[in-house]
């Protein structure tokens, strides 16, 4: 594949403004989902090189915290326009390395320059407080201050897009990052490093490193240095962060998976419904934490959902993002991994062996490797997997409901409290349930709800913390106090 910046296309770390590769030689194969075949390898770094990372961050630190907000925003909006001017290879990166199709990626590219100049922006609002005193003779008053050395450590769905959500917020607020991108999408995060040194941050405020997944993740965790983790990934996974960063009491923000409910009221409109669930729950192949993975449709217009539903989703185009260097127009891709097609052909068993209704698809793809058929499951019970654990594949079950308060009841039904949606146009319906649905962000009548200004995380096991709008910086900052007394009042 050819590229108008060919540099963009890297394999080698990026540790104190330098190209590394692996001190040991170690290295892994990185594939292309669509056809496995060999993309590249990438260095896979040993424990002393991600120390020196880290170092190199904690040495950085000091120049970069007192950078005016002026002088870190000049350098951030340089990144940001550089990701968009090369926005046409950045997403051929993503789709070659994550299988996405090239208008997904090229709208998650979009997606993640946006947060760059907002937390540009939005740090010269990082205001402390005037307190009125209840101390004779003395002032009062906060500040914040940057914690210091941010590990983040980012997934493969949204390679591009979960680095900049961290990275924006953490270096606006004077922080410097250990990056850590998931070993199955390396080149997107190479190439924002590689632009992220055109923009021109100094050497060690920006570091991405690979290693061995859990060695890294020790490494990264476990130093004294890091004083704030930002993962997103799997709830398995994050507990083991979330343990780790109690040895140092460490700032932390969690952002895990989900299970989302999609309630269909009866006074929906139906063509919306389905608009909107087909996108919420196939894009990305349904690898999205925010996927509606389970539909629950008021019985009284639960046939016509169902008939209309399974027509859209057959619809649905399978394919590759890319033959050679010609896009394709599809709308799902494959699968990342062989794993995740065994447990996606597992789930399917599974509801069909308890009662589900196959409606479309259900099986393997004529396409083979790791494309599996959209897949539209009706009568979906409790009893079924595909109802009680995260889908990141493009399955959707769907199930009716009698009254609103046993949807609630269904929809709350999980450990996971990240997104939901609903379609109604009663206003007396729609505020309540929103309140009542156990679940950090609810969109009601659209599937685009995400963005730079709102916070987005989750409840229960989706999460601690919030990324994105003003409270994308809790995890970076922290609030200082001060008592000043006046002159001869100490």
């Amino acid at each position: 594949m050819t590229y108008k910046h060919p540099l963009l296309f890297k394999a080698l770390c990026y540790v104190d403004g330098h190209w590394v590769h692996s001190d040991s030689g170690h290295s892994i194969a990185v594939h292309n989902p669509a056809d496995q075949t060999l993309i590249g390898h990438v260095p896979m770094l040993d424990p002393p090189q991600i120390v020196a990372a880290v170092a190199a961050a904690h040495r950085a630190f000091a120049d970069w915290r007192e950078q005016s907000l002026e002088a870190r925003g000049v350098i951030l909006r340089r990144w940001a326009a550089l990701i968009l001017e090369h926005q046409e290879d950045l997403a051929r990166i993503l789709s070659l390395e994550q299988g996405k199709s090239l208008a997904e990626s090229r709208g998650e590219i979009a997606y993640a320059a946006s947060f760059i100049p907002w937390f540009a922006e939005e740090a010269r609002r990082l205001y402390g407080q005037n307190i009125p005193s209840h101390i004779p003779g003395a002032h009062l008053g906060t500040v914040k201050e940057p914690v210091g050395v941010c590990a983040l450590l980012t997934p493969w769905n949204f390679p591009s897009a979960m680095i900049t959500r961290k990275a924006a917020a953490a270096l606006a607020a004077g922080c410097t990052v250990v990056i850590k991108p998931a070993h199955e999408t390396p080149y997107s995060a190479f190439a924002l490093a590689q632009l992220a040194e055109e923009a021109g941050f100094p050497a060690g405020v920006f570091n991405v490193v690979l290693g061995e997944p859990q060695m890294a993740m020790q490494t990264l965790v476990q130093d004294s240095r890091v004083r704030s983790v930002s993962f997103t990934g799997s709830t398995r996974v994050g507990k083991l962060v979330l343990q780790a960063t109690a040895q140092d009491v460490k700032k932390v923000a969690l952002e895990l998976g989900g299970n989302a409910p999609f309630i269909v009221c009866a006074d929906a409109d139906l063509e919306l419904a389905v608009n909107v669930a087909v996108a919420a729950k196939f894009q990305t192949s349904g690898q999205d934490c925010c996927a509606a993975n389970r539909i629950m449709v008021d019985r009284a217009v639960y046939p016509e959902f169902l008939s209309r539903f399974a027509t859209a989703v057959r619809e649905l185009r399978v394919g590759p993002a890319m033959i050679g260097d010609r896009e394709q127009q599809v709308d799902v891709g494959p699968l990342m991994h062989k794993a995740a097609f065994d447990v996606t052909a597992e789930r399917v068993a599974d509801a069909l062996q308890h009662g589900a209704q196959r409606l479309v698809g259900g099986e393997a793809h004529a396409l083979g490797g790791l494309f599996y058929q959209p897949t539209v499951l009706a009568d979906v019970t409790p009893q079924m997997r595909i109802y009680r654990e995260e889908n990141f594949a493009p399955i959707a079950g769907v199930m009716p409901f009698d009254t609103l308060d046993q949807a609630v009841e269904m929809a709350n039904d999980t450990e996971y409290g990240l997104a939901a949606y609903l379609c109604s146009n009663r206003l007396d319906l729609i505020y309540p349930l929103i309140r009542r649905l156990d679940h950090a962000m609810v969109a009601v009548n659209g599937v685009k709800f995400t963005g730079h200004p709102i916070p987005f995380g989750g409840m229960k096991a989706s999460g601690l913390g919030r990324e994105g709008g003003t409270e994308g910086f809790e995890a970076f900052v922290e609030t200082k106090y001060f008592c000043l007394h006046h002159q001869g009042q100490f």
